[in-house]
């Protein structure tokens, strides 16, 4: 009897111990991919600071129907499929790399020039001729890794 109850126990012991190897491989995993996304996410991030100073340093104003030079776009046709979203879009710019520990993430940015016939403040009577940029930017670590894509719309006086 006393051999049928060690059985027993020796069988819920070794479930109950494949049961915490599976949950821990789990988190493990789970870590993994937050780490991944904070890093792409920091990488994107990065990229769109360093446009964003590019935007401010140098105010764009490409001309109409030109493409993209050096990351800096023409207005985006309204009809069109957006630049983000078409997979032959070539106009990416390589920003700075971000390192965690051994990962690099090289992220990419492009800027879209939107216009100049924006407000320059938010009450009424102000004029309207400020500029518009519409920065997107994206990072992936690898094929295996998170990816992230983030905008920002950026204005000059």
């Amino acid at each position: 009897m006393a051999l049928i109850v060690a059985l027993i126990l020796l069988v819920v012991m070794t479930l109950v111990g494949l049961s915490a190897m599976r949950t821990v491989t789990l988190e493990e995993k789970m870590t993994a991919h937050t780490f991944d996304r904070s890093v792409s996410f920091q990488a994107a991030e990065a990229a769109l600071r360093e446009a964003e100073g590019i935007v401010q340093t140098t105010i764009p104003t490409p001309a109409a129907l030109s493409g993209c030079t050096a990351g800096v776009c023409s207005t985006p046709v309204s009809t069109a499929t957006p630049r983000w979203q078409d997979a032959t879009f070539t106009g990416w710019q390589t920003a700075t790399a971000v390192e965690s520990g051994a990962l690099s993430v090289t992220p990419q940015y492009f800027i879209e020039y939107l216009g100049n016939t924006f407000p320059c403040a938010q009450n009424a009577s102000a004029a309207t001729n400020c500029k518009r940029y519409r920065i997107t930017a994206r990072s992936n670590a690898g094929n295996d890794r998170a990816a992230v894509m983030l905008q920002s719309v950026y204005g000059t006086d």
